[in-house]
């Protein structure tokens, strides 16, 4: 294999989006008409910022129209060593442009020898949402959340973004999905400045446990399938993705305090 030789008026740069455009590979826009139930989306995902980084979910239910087209849908998904995307919207387009955004960062680091600030990992994504923006408008709309460590400012940080690429940084916490007003009432009254990890996880699953119990998109858990939400936390120590026992273990608890409640 050969790589590609342009001369400096050509140079795509660190972009590997810039790449692809050079090479004419870039992935072509859609022009056509599509029929909303035909379309697979993902639904609900959330993220929680607090003393030891964010706290990223999604439930694992994908709808096309009225029909569920997959129960254990991915949403949740590393960008890098240090961040993390969750995704909403169309599942096709989402699922490559997860694929896209990570290739882009790791050719970034390829090239330059470090890795994009968390503030550049954030940009980019939002041109990425932006150019996606005449597919959105016939329905193939994709809606992100990014978070991540910045090593800088030591601490979290998380983005949320609409379908013309706006990017706006959220303090405490953000949803989206069809679930998202659902999971974001809970979270938002239980919220405090000083939460952990652990708390945090805990008020993730009751978001989304909460958010499927009113939105017929949004999948609560399944213990006949196995399936249970994506949970990752991202900190000083990167994207860790939580052991599906120990998402369990949280639901289980769960479901037992409200079973005492409603006793």
């Amino acid at each position: 294999m050969t790589f590609p030789l342009f001369t400096p008026d050509q140079d795509p740069g660190p972009s590997f989006l810039g790449l692809l455009e050079r090479l004419g590979m870039a992935p072509p826009e859609f022009t056509g008409t599509l029929e909303a139930d035909g379309i697979t989306h993902g639904t609900t995902v959330l993220a929680i910022r607090t003393v030891d980084g964010v706290v990223m979910a999604g439930d694992r239910r994908a709808i096309s129209g009225n029909f569920i087209s997959h129960h254990s849908m991915e949403k949740v998904f590393p960008a890098d060593r240090h961040s993390g995307i969750a995704i909403a919207g169309a599942a096709g387009p989402a699922m490559e442009m997860v694929r896209l955004f990570q290739l882009n960062l790791e050719h970034y680091e390829k090239v330059e020898g470090s890795p994009l600030s968390l503030e550049g990992k954030a940009n980019q994504l939002s041109q990425m949402v932006r150019s996606n923006l005449s597919s959105a408008l016939q329905g193939l709309g994709v809606v992100p959340l990014f978070a991540g460590w910045d090593e800088r400012l030591e601490q979290g940080r998380l983005f949320q973004y609409d379908i013309t690429g706006g990017r706006y940084e959220e303090r405490r916490y953000a949803t989206g999905g069809s679930g998202s007003l659902h999971s974001s009432t809970v979270i938002k009254l239980r919220h405090t400045p000083d939460l952990d990890f652990s708390t945090a996880v805990d008020i993730a699953v009751e978001a989304l446990f909460e958010a499927a119990d009113e939105d017929s998109a949004t999948g609560g858990p399944d213990p006949v399938r196995g399936i249970y939400p994506v949970i990752a936390t991202i900190g000083r120590d990167g994207f860790e993705r939580m052991a599906n026992e120990d998402v369990v273990a949280r639901t289980t608890a769960l479901l037992e305090r409200l079973g005492d409640r409603s006793d």
